[in-house]
């Protein structure tokens, strides 16, 4: 036989799909359902062995799961919104749509050409109106229920995008997007009531049992739930009151100084009483110019004084100093602190450092606050009433006691903050709000949505949004009173697009509503999702919300939308993850190209285990390559008919070898993810194929396990094996064909092999029944023509057994 034409198979046979729909899912009520998705890609214009790697994985499940008689649902669209396709269109003078659209028509067929098994009548893109229509329908929504707030707000700016970013899209300072660093601004934004959710999002993790638990350790530190009191302090002189959050309201007594980040509101409120003002405003100034993580890690901690106003301590009714410093940060909390110098280090090296009083509130074995913070457990000293209390006991009963003095309540504080969706860029979902000076603010129509994007702007990367420059788009009535108005020109972060996506799968072209509910009921939730960690705090925190906000909306009835997790390793290149933007892809066309898309699926698949990072290297694709042709060449051999008879255990052997490749083969897949071993163990099927000597006079065992073989591979290299399945006479796809079932009694061998070791050295093995006796055991030894030269003089002196089977032999 020829080598195998991996072109003219491909071509044949990704057709021969689509002319017969194999892949199109549709509700089957009644019939197991498997809904399977890997996190939709942005449409950057060129797919990289990343990229092949993800969607190959999601491959491989959605086709064994097929096999094994579910019914598959395996869509495919694209996040399409976003900066890289408005910074293109400043740079190259093109509109994002037009950009956008060339890209994904591109990577369309570059996934075609891989033959995933996509249905791929449900593909969406974010930036049509078709879908976006419903972003804005949901956002509304959320409106109608209290979820969504405008307020003016210190935010993340990032000067190169020119836009805002939300807390999880700034890392160490800098813009997730572009690196740049970011900085600090007050602006009127837009925000969703994520925090309503905290609770429930904690609590949802009982019910995430397939997924990783780093991923579910990075969302619960990332909400961050902390129980504690929340305790007012007044502020000498003024009407004015300090509200902190303290988890530890067993030191109040030792709150020796008060500490404010730079953006809290009671500055500015004091402004008039402050009497070193100067100072202070040029300190906030510097301040803004400082990243949240350049603040929170910085080991010198910096500050000024508020002279001239003091902080009331309720507890003792002492005048404390209050201070500005940047280390105090409006995220978390109130973004006011109470310092208790003698329990927190950070608080014992400031007040060391401007000379602020120190009060030793806990006293504990080790206790020597003199040289640093005491921050163990112990008895409290110097707190009045509560005096030799337990500190572990102390927390209930302060708490307890503040509430009942009227200065505070035991409250529970999350880091986790309400979810800043405003952008001031041009391509992204129109926020569907109307600003009027007579009816405030109100939501568009329903009947008017989607509010479209307008085409009248310039892109010059320059100035405010390209949203402002169009009248014809700010410029309308007000729904309420039909008096002039202006539309909202700020657009939805991309992450609400990537928030519902895969309930739109469902029902992807419904004109009247997001999805049918009935639909989504059926498919949701996702059986297996699949994508990157860095993930984990983001798009996997939204979406789980936005599912959770859909259930309340009556649009859903389950709790969670993923029940399985897997996150993938990445593909790096000189140890950075493959990117466009960074301009490190390896494009996978000429691989696909010179060696065919089988061979690129399974070297990628191969080289590591899903979840493990991956450095690129092409070393290996030759092999892969190799053993493709060898399952083409091994159908001539199988079909040879052999001059030699198979005996019982030449075919019990093959039988065993192919019964426990199944059980590798499905274990792997659907409970080990161990795609790498999966193929490692149909190799040595195949490899024990070729060594076999009986084809065809074998009563077909042999020709069995070839079919077998080629069922296992199916998933990984589809279209050789459908081509092959084909040649062996079959009338159905592979694709369609059903898992083959191992037999546990035929993988249990009745021969072993046993070492024989002469003079503690190994010279040889013998194959024996397990039921084997001494005796039978010495006839064999005597009987192996190499064994036996070694015997002169030496006999067996001992047996080795094992569970009652001999397993070793001495001789000396």
């Amino acid at each position: 036989m020829t080598d195998y034409n991996h072109s003219e198979v491909e071509k044949k046979w990704q057709q021969k799909w689509s002319d017969n729909g194999t892949f199109k899912a549709s509700e089957q009520y009644g019939k197991e359902k498997y809904y399977c998705l890997v996190m939709l890609p942005y449409p950057s214009g060129n797919s990289h062995m990343g990229h092949v790697r993800n969607y190959s994985i999601g491959d491989v499940f959605a086709r064994f799961h097929k096999m094994k008689g579910k019914n598959v649902m395996h869509p495919m669209g694209w996040d399409a919104f976003g900066l890289p396709a408005e910074n293109a269109a400043i740079k190259n003078k093109i509109h994002p749509a037009k950009w956008t659209k060339q890209n994904i028509a591109r990577m369309r067929e570059q996934f075609k050409v891989l033959g995933i098994s996509y249905d791929w009548d449900r593909e969406i893109a974010s930036c049509d109106p078709d879908y976006y229509k419903w972003n804005q329908w949901l956002f509304i929504k959320m409106w109608e229920k209290g979820l969504v707030f405008r307020k003016k707000a210190n935010v993340n700016w990032c000067p190169s995008c020119n836009t805002v970013l939300a807390n999880e899209q700034v890392s160490e300072g800098v813009c997730w997007r572009c690196k740049s660093h970011t900085e600090h601004r007050d602006l009127a934004q837009w925000f969703i009531k994520i925090t309503d959710y905290a609770d429930e999002l904690l609590e949802g993790h009982k019910q995430l049992s397939g997924w990783p638990e780093q991923v579910l350790s990075m969302q619960k530190n990332w909400i961050g739930k902390s129980y504690g009191a929340e305790v007012d302090f007044s502020i000498s002189a003024s009407d004015k009151k300090l509200k902190i959050f303290t988890t530890r309201p067993d030191t109040l007594f030792g709150a020796t100084f008060m500490v404010v980040a730079p953006e809290h509101e009671i500055i500015k409120e004091l402004q008039p009483k402050i009497k070193n003002w100067d100072e202070v405003a040029k300190y906030i100034i510097e301040s803004g110019k400082k990243s949240n993580i350049e603040r929170s890690s910085s080991k010198e901690k910096t500050g000024v004084k508020l002279e001239g106003v003091n902080a009331v301590n309720p507890v003792n009714a002492k005048e404390i100093p209050i201070f500005v410093a940047d280390y105090v940060l409006t995220g978390y909390g109130t973004g006011a602190i109470m310092a208790v110098p003698a329990h927190d280090q950070r608080d014992w090296d400031f007040a060391k450092k401007y000379n602020i009083e120190i009060i030793e509130v806990i006293k504990g074995e080790k206790s020597d606050i003199t040289k640093q913070a005491y921050e163990d457990e112990g008895s409290l000293v110097n707190s009045g009433q509560f005096n030799g209390i337990k500190s572990e006991e102390a927390f209930d009963i302060v708490s307890k006691w503040v509430e009942e003095q009227g200065f505070g309540k035991k409250t529970v504080n999350f880091k986790l903050k309400d979810w800043l969706i405003s952008r001031q860029r041009y391509w992204g979902t129109p926020i569907p709000m109307i600003h009027c000076e007579n009816c405030g603010t109100v939501p568009v129509p329903e009947k008017d949505l989607p509010v479209t994007l307008p085409e009248d702007v310039e892109f010059t990367g320059e100035g405010e949004s390209p949203l402002k420059s169009s009248s014809a788009f700010v410029n309308v009535k007000c729904p309420k009173c039909a008096g002039d108005a202006k539309r909202e020109t700020d657009t939805m972060d991309t992450f609400v697009d990537s928030s519902w996506y895969y309930a739109r799968y469902c029902d992807a072209h419904n004109d009247n509503v997001p999805f049918d509910s009935a639909k989504g009921n059926y498919w949701m939730p996702i059986d297996q999702y699949i994508g990157g960690i860095e993930h984990a705090c983001m798009h996997l925190i939204y979406s789980r919300f936005w599912y959770k906000v859909m259930r309340d909306l009556g649009m859903v009835s389950t709790d969670e939308p993923f029940i399985n997790l897997l996150t993938q390793g990445m593909v790096t290149l000189g140890g950075s993850a493959m990117s466009k933007s960074k301009g490190n892809i390896v494009s996978p066309d000429e691989i696909v190209e010179k060696y065919g898309a089988d061979t690129a699926r399974l070297f990628i698949l191969f080289a590591a285990p899903p979840q493990k990072q991956l450095d690129w290297s092409p070393d290996g694709i030759e092999g892969c390559r190799r053993f493709i042709n060898r399952i083409w060449r091994l159908y001539d051999l199988v079909n040879t008919k052999s001059q030699n008879s198979a005996a019982d255990k030449d075919k019990t052997e093959i039988l065993r070898i192919m019964h426990s490749t199944i059980k590798k083969v499905t274990c792997d897949i659907e409970k080990e993810f161990q795609f790498n071993t999966a193929i490692s163990s149909v190799m040595e099927l195949v490899n024990a194929l070729y060594a076999y000597k009986y084809h065809g006079n074998d009563g077909g065992i042999s020709l069995e396990a070839y079919k077998t073989a080629v069922l296992l591979m199916a998933p990984f290299t589809p279209h050789l094996c459908e081509e092959v399945w084909e040649k062996l006479g079959n009338k159905d796809f592979v694709s369609s064909h059903k898992w083959p079932e191992f037999d546990e009694k035929l993988i249990e061998r009745d021969i072993v092999e046993i070492p024989v070791q002469i003079n503690g050295k190994l010279k040889g093995k013998i194959i024996v029944s397990v039921e084997s006796g001494e005796d039978e055991v010495k006839k064999i030894v005597m009987s192996d023509e190499k064994i036996s030269q070694n015997l002169a003089g030496k006999q067996i002196i001992k047996f080795i057994y094992v569970k009652n089977k001999i397993v070793t032999l001495v001789i000396k």
